[in-house]
């Protein structure tokens, strides 16, 4: 599927977060569902030191708000397409800056940044144009940390794969998709899960631009 195409779809997914944006809050599905991610994200922005961080479809700034709190870092932006998600996120905390952009066409210079990090959104991505986007604004050094769904084998992926807005990219298949970006992969594991949670396949891959 071409780029455009599959933005085009994915700017179809981002109309329907905006509209379930309320629902993104519910305590139960943030602690059950997105805070095993969150903080393995924040453990690693914490070991790198990072101090300029794009959290991107930062959704409604959760996790943004938790990097500004925890992290303490000296820029720290929020970004994504939703302008719902967006309208919570600005309500939740002036601590971010936010910003609305694909993950494809991030709004920052060159080098501008040290960590860029996303969870639970890499799978609706134009996954290698987002990596080279990542790879771009990064300094060298920087640092990018990605929680996405991803298929546990072959039969998964290729069932995954004929819904085209959606593509749960194995693991070998993520570190391929970064080392052609242009990143040094450092980590790459499952997210630790309680066990009544573990049907939801995620994977962190971890990587630092040379």
């Amino acid at each position: 599927m071409t780029a455009p195409r599959r933005r085009g779809l994915n700017d179809s997914i981002t109309q329907i977060w905006g509209f379930l944006a309320p629902a993104y809050d519910l305590p139960f599905l943030q602690r059950w569902i997105y805070r095993p991610p969150h903080d393995e994200v924040i453990a690693q922005l914490r070991w790198h030191k990072s101090r300029k961080i794009a959290d991107i479809a930062c959704g409604t700034g959760i996790l943004s708000e938790r990097i500004a709190r925890e992290v303490q870092p000296e820029e720290l932006y929020g970004v994504d397409m939703s302008d719902g998600m967006l309208n919570q996120a600005r309500a939740r905390t002036d601590r971010v800056q936010w910003l609305r952009g694909p993950a494809e066409q991030l709004p920052f210079d060159d080098g501008a940044l040290d960590a860029v990090v996303t969870t639970s959104a890499f799978h609706f991505f134009d996954q290698p144009a987002a990596l080279r986007e990542f790879h771009r604004v990064l300094a060298p050094g920087g640092l990018v940390a990605v929680s996405a769904l991803s298929a546990r084998g072959p039969q998964l992926q290729a069932s995954s794969a004929r819904w085209k807005p959606q593509h749960n990219a194995s693991p070998s298949e993520t570190r391929r998709l970064f080392e052609d970006a242009g990143f040094v992969i450092s980590d790459q594991h499952r997210i630790r899960r309680p066990i009544w949670t573990r049907i939801v396949s995620d994977l962190l891959t971890v990587g630092t631009k040379g």
